[in-house]
């Protein structure tokens, strides 16, 4: 009976641990054992892309190499529309290897309604997101898509709008709720609002309640490998992008932020340990008109912000709490007028003697009009070690880097207007035409288009058995060997 007890002891040990190290350090899925080494890499794949367009001669200049790496990863293919999912493998910090939808079908949005949230129509985008395959989302026209809830993502998808003009607007918004491998590419997110309790599908076959939504554009909540590029976000009623709840490996590039007060939220709570794994990489963006704040605003984990152009903010630039790591490198910070708010860091309720502790490093940015930045830490501890190893890019390089920022072909001036060439009015209608490389807007309910690849789901295993479910099991073996095959008065119960 006492080595029955003992038994039982262990196993309960055994349970409490792996709790405790879910809760308390917190390996999460995708999360990188070595950040400094991904900061490295941006740092190389950036440096040989300038270097790479330097070595061209003056006439060859007005080429596609920009010397941004991601850009340069795939628009110098003239028949990119052809090869779209080429896109997938550009991308670059802790958001690399984001699959999205590669090698999964195409399948065309030919419907920019959004009548029926918990049995969406064949050929919507949210019939698209919810589906359990891959799938590389294109758009036949452009269309303004107003939602009337949230928009909840499945996992696997990429959502590419080169090619047309796309804006996804209303009540909720995109929503990417405990999902993996999602791209967000060339779309308009904006005017989000809180959306009401409904029943709304996720998947072909799970509809769920739903009792509303802050109003974020991109709101990412328990999900990992997810990059967002060249959109265009302003004016939604909370955060135009918030990753919480155990959220990592995130790649947020290429973005041009506009008219909007809160920004960027990285991180739950400041006692919510879990993201302490959270890693994020901002690279490349433009925070642009009408900003005052959260650019982001950090919570514990890993932040890198890289060769973005700040032009303006109200209060601050990047502020965090509960002792995140950020590193800011080659970047430009312009400071407002207001003599008031030159500081480009905000430590958050936080007194300095806890503060100064932290790891908060400037490296070759620029600050312009009086912006100042308040590093913290150690400096040169070991954390940086890697990343120090390779200089950032000058921030003179800046308006090169960014001067594609956001959706492709438009005037940043347009950004955050409800009326666009294929909208009607402020309805969600559009207007008709099609667009090379899509399926059309034809009749047949041909949604997927052309075939890329194998449209099977990448390998999946089960997750592997924690001692929670193994205990019984090694209870029954081992009590029966020990009382010649007799079983448990207590297991002979469940059985």
């Amino acid at each position: 009976m006492l080595r029955f007890a003992c038994i039982i002891l262990i196993c309960m040990l055994g349970s409490f641990f792996s709790f405790a190290r879910a809760a308390f350090n917190l390996s999460l899925p995708h999360q990188h054992p070595y950040p400094e080494s991904v900061v490295h890499d941006v740092q190389r794949r950036l440096n040989v892309s300038v270097s790479r367009r330097q070595a061209l001669s003056v006439s060859q200049k007005d080429q596609c190499l920009t010397g941004n790496p991601i850009d340069d990863c795939w628009r110098c293919d003239p028949e990119w529309y052809n090869n779209r999912q080429r896109l997938a493998d550009c991308s670059i910090g802790f958001g690399q290897g984001t699959l999205g939808g590669k090698g999964g079908r195409i399948y065309t949005v030919m419907d920019s309604s959004d009548n029926d949230v918990a049995n969406p129509t064949p050929g919507t985008l949210r019939h698209a997101v919810i589906q359990d395959e891959p799938l590389w989302i294109i758009f036949s026209t452009n269309m303004v898509i107003k939602l009337k809830h949230e928009l909840i993502f499945n996992s696997y998808k990429t959502v590419d709008g080169r090619g047309t003009t796309v804006h996804i607007t209303g009540n909720g918004c995109i929503t990417l709720h405990y999902v993996q491998h999602v791209i967000i590419h060339n779309i308009h997110v904006h005017h989000c609002k809180p959306s009401g309790n409904a029943d709304i599908a996720s998947t072909p076959t799970h509809v769920g309640r739903r009792e509303g939504s802050d109003g974020d554009g991109i709101s990412i909540f328990g999900s990992q490998k997810i990059w967002i590029d060249h959109c265009a976000l302003s004016y939604c009623t909370d955060g135009l992008i918030d990753a919480t709840m155990g959220s990592t490996g995130i790649t947020v590039s290429n973005n041009y932020f506009s008219h909007h007060n809160k920004v960027m939220l990285l991180g739950h709570d400041d006692r919510y340990l879990v993201d302490s794994g959270m890693q994020v990489t901002i690279a490349f963006n433009n925070f642009g008109e009408a900003l005052v704040q959260r650019m982001p605003r950090c919570r514990l984990g890993y932040i890198h912000v890289v060769n973005n152009d700040f032009t303006a903010w109200e209060m601050y630039a990047i502020g965090g709490s509960a002792n995140p790591t950020i590193n800011s490198q080659g970047n430009r910070y312009t400071a407002p007028v207001d003599p008031n708010a030159k500081e480009v860091t905000k430590r958050v309720e936080t007194d300095e003697r806890e503060w100064a502790g932290w790891n908060w490093r400037t490296d070759g940015d620029l600050m312009v009009n009086g912006a100042y930045f308040v590093p913290s830490g150690a400096g040169v501890s070991a954390q940086y070690a890697k990343a120090s190893s390779v200089v950032p890019r000058s921030a003179a390089y800046i308006e090169q880097l960014t001067f594609n920022a956001g959706v492709f072909g438009e005037s940043r001036a347009e950004t955050g207007s409800f009326v666009y060439p294929g909208s009607v009015g402020n309805s969600g209608s559009t207007g008709t035409g099609t667009t090379s490389g899509g399926a059309g807007s034809t009749d047949d309910g041909n949604y997927f288009g052309m075939i890329f690849g194998n449209g099977a789901p990448p390998d999946s295993t089960p997750p592997p058995l924690t001692s929670t479910f193994l205990c019984p099991l090694i209870i029954l073996v081992l009590y029966s060997i020990t009382n010649q095959g007799a079983l448990p008065p207590l297991l002979l119960l469940l059985l």
